[in-house]
C-alpha cells in the first residue's frame, strides 16, 4: 500500500494507480544499487504531492510576478534558509528543475558562446553537461577535457593544472557520474586562482554525504555549487545552486529569468522537508553508513576477482570493470535486473566498447543503505552478484531466478519508506 495512500488515484485513474502499485512493489523487492537513486520518506512524498503544485511563483521572494504569494514567498526562504545552514553556504537557489538546467545556468551566469569550459571527460567519469560534445555544453562552448590516471584511476591533477594553465577556461568544473573517489577541491580551487577561472562544483552524487560529514565539503574553495536533492541526499528530483555572495545575483538571473519560468513549489516544500530531515542527527550515521557499506561490497567484489576502477571507493560509487569477466556491462546489468539486483551499466576509463555498450557497471548503496542493509550483509550482495555474472556469461537463467527469489526474501526484513507490501 502506498503511503501516504493514493485512494483518489485509484478511483479516478486505475490503470496509472496500478502502474504506480506495481513500481513500488518493484522498488519493495529489488536491492537498489543505482548510483542516483534513493527512497524518499513519506513526509517528502507528501510535500510533492501538495497542493502547491497549483501555484505558480515566477520571480524571488518579494519580487515575483504573480499574485498570491503570502504563503510561497517564506516557504521558499525557508527551503533557501535550510539549504544554507545544512552546507554553510553563503547563498543558495532552490528553483532549478532538476541538475542539468542547473548547471545550464552556470554557464549562462559566467560564460559566453564559445567560451573555453573544462571538466571531467565523460567516459572517465565526467558528465555530460561538463562539455561533452552531444551535450549542448559542448556545442555551445569550447570544451576543455581532463582525465584520469591509467595507473590509478584518480583525476590526474598535473594534468588538471597543465591544460588550464594552457586553455586558459572560463570555468573549471570538478564531480561528475562515476567519480568513486574523494575529490580534492582545495587542489582544484588553487589551480582556479592561479588560472583566473571560477571553479565549479558538482555534488550531484555526493552531496548527502557532504550535509553528513561523510565527504569533504567545496563550500570555501568553489566560487558556486550545484546539486540535485535526490541521490544521496534522499529528497525530490529537484536541484540547487549554491554559492558566495559575491555570485549571487548572477546565479539568481541565470535561473530566472535566463532559462526557465516559474518554480515547482511543491518541488521547493520537499527539498525544503529533505534538508531539514538531513540536518538531523541520525542522517549524518546514515552518510557513514553508506560509505562503510560501499568500502566492505567492493571489497567483497575485489575478493572474487573484479576489476574496480581505482582500487575501491570512498564514497557511496563502486565502478566494477568486467574486461576480464567475459561479459559486457549491458548483458551483466540486464541479467542482475532479472535477478533483482538493480544497478547500471557504465563506461570505464580508457573502455574499449561503445557507449551502449560499455565494459562496466555502476554500483551504489545510498538507496539500499536507506532500506537498513549494513556492512555484514555486503558480502552476500556481492555473492549475488558474482553468481549472476558468472550465470550470464554462461546463459545459465535458473540462476538468476534462485537469486531474485533469494532477495525477495530478505528484503522483506528490511521496510522500504513510502510503501508497505500487503498480503
Amino acid at each position: 500500500m502506498h503511503e501516504p495512500a493514493v485512494p483518489h488515484l485509484h478511483a479516478e485513474d486505475p490503470e496509472i494507480a496500478g502502474m504506480v502499485e506495481a513500481e513500488a512493489r518493484r522498488q519493495y523487492e529489488k536491492l537498489r544499487l543505482i548510483a542516483s537513486e534513493n527512497y524518499v520518506s513519506p513526509a517528502v512524498l507528501e510535500a510533492a504531492g501538495s497542493v502547491l503544485t497549483n501555484k505558480y511563483s515566477e520571480g524571488y521572494e518579494g519580487r515575483r510576478y504573480y499574485e498570491g504569494q503570502q504563503v510561497i514567498d517564506p516557504l521558499e526562504a525557508l527551503a533557501v534558509r535550510r539549504a544554507q545552514e545544512l552546507f554553510g553556504a553563503e547563498h543558495a537557489n532552490v528553483q532549478p528543475y532538476s541538475g542539468s538546467p542547473a548547471n545550464l545556468a552556470v554557464y549562462l551566469a559566467f560564460l559566453e558562446p564559445g567560451d573555453p569550459v573544462m571538466g571531467l571527460s565523460l567516459p572517465m567519469g565526467g558528465h555530460l553537461t561538463h562539455g561533452w560534445s552531444v551535450s549542448a555544453t559542448g556545442k555551445w562552448f569550447r570544451p576543455v577535457r581532463y582525465d584520469v590516471r591509467a595507473d590509478t584511476g584518480r583525476v590526474d591533477m598535473d594534468q588538471v593544472r597543465d591544460l588550464a594553465l594552457k586553455e586558459r577556461p572560463k570555468v573549471i568544473w570538478c564531480g561528475g557520474t562515476a567519480i568513486p573517489r574523494t575529490i580534492d577541491f582545495p587542489a582544484f580551487a588553487e589551480i582556479a586562482r592561479e588560472t583566473g577561472a571560477v571553479l565549479a562544483a558538482d555534488i550531484a552524487h555526493i552531496a548527502g554525504l557532504i550535509a553528513g560529514g561523510a565527504h569533504p565539503s567545496p563550500v570555501g574553495h568553489a566560487d558556486v555549487i550545484t546539486t540535485t536533492t535526490h541521490k544521496t541526499l534522499r529528497g525530490p528530483r529537484g536541484a540547487m545552486i549554491m554559492s558566495t555572495a559575491e555570485h549571487a545575483k548572477a546565479v539568481d538571473k541565470a535561473v530566472f529569468p535566463g532559462l526557465q519560468g516559474g518554480p515547482h513549489n511543491q518541488t521547493t516544500a520537499a527539498i525544503a522537508v529533505a534538508l531539514r530531515e538531513a540536518a538531523q542527527p541520525g542522517f549524518a550515521a546514515y552518510a557513514r553508513q553508506v560509505v562503510a557499506n560501499a568500502v566492505v561490497l567492493a571489497a567483497a567484489l575485489r575478493d572474487r576477482g573484479y576489476d574496480l576502477v581505482s582500487g575501491g571507493t570512498d564514497n557511496h560509487l563502486i565502478l566494477i570493470d568486467l574486461t576480464k569477466k567475459g561479459i559486457g556491462g549491458k548483458p551483466a546489468a540486464q541479467a542482475l535486473d532479472r535477478a533483482g539486483i538493480e544497478l547500471n551499466y557504465n563506461a570505464v576509463p580508457f573502455d574499449t566498447r561503445k557507449p551502449f555498450d560499455p565494459s562496466g557497471l555502476r554500483v551504489g548503496t545510498a538507496a539500499i543503505t536507506t532500506r537498513g542493509l549494513g556492512e555484514e550483509l555486503m558480502p552476500q550482495v556481492a555473492a549475488w552478484m558474482d553468481e549472476v555474472v558468472q550465470a550470464a556469461a554462461k546463459g545459465d537463467e535458473s540462476v538468476v531466478e534462485r537469486v531474485a527469489a533469494q532477495i525477495r526474501e530478505l528484503l522483506a526484513s528490511y521496510p522500504m519508506p513510502g510503501w508497505t507490501a500487503t498480503p
